[in-house]
């Protein structure tokens, strides 16, 4: 089962927020032809120095943003996995994360060297003002 495998995934975006190596987040390949194309998880600050997570989700037609704490995204998220997304992508200053689910529903974790130099803005923002 991937579960276990995704649950060390869920980790390793946090780790990554704490440690403000954080570029950004994406669900993408899907199973078949959908009407949701992809989900993108990004950083935001809140107006009381906190942040949260906005989700948008990307359907053929139209776009819906939410707004959800970090642990209620990776909620999300996981809904998502296998229905109908198989790869789960993290991208930090450390390195890119891709979590994958194959066919007998077994979980995976690939690390490759980092596409981004730069954590995103917002996580930059986040270090400056010490809310993370």
């Amino acid at each position: 089962m991937y579960e276990p495998i995704f649950a060390l995934f869920c980790e390793r975006v946090k780790e990554s927020i704490k440690a403000g190596t954080f570029a950004k987040l994406t669900l993408a390949k899907t199973i078949g032809d959908t009407e949701i194309k992809n989900i993108y998880f990004r950083l935001a600050i809140n107006e009381d120095n906190t942040y949260s997570i906005a989700l948008t989700t990307r359907y053929k037609t139209e776009e819906i943003e939410s707004t959800h704490t970090l642990d209620e995204a990776l909620l999300v998220l996981g809904t998502y996995i296998k229905n109908p997304f198989l790869t789960a992508l993290l991208f930090t200053t450390d390195n890119d994360v891709t979590f994958k689910v194959n066919k007998k529903n077994a979980g995976s974790i690939i690390e490759q060297e980092p596409t981004f130099k730069n954590a995103s803005p917002v996580m930059l923002e986040m270090i400056e003002k010490g809310i993370v």
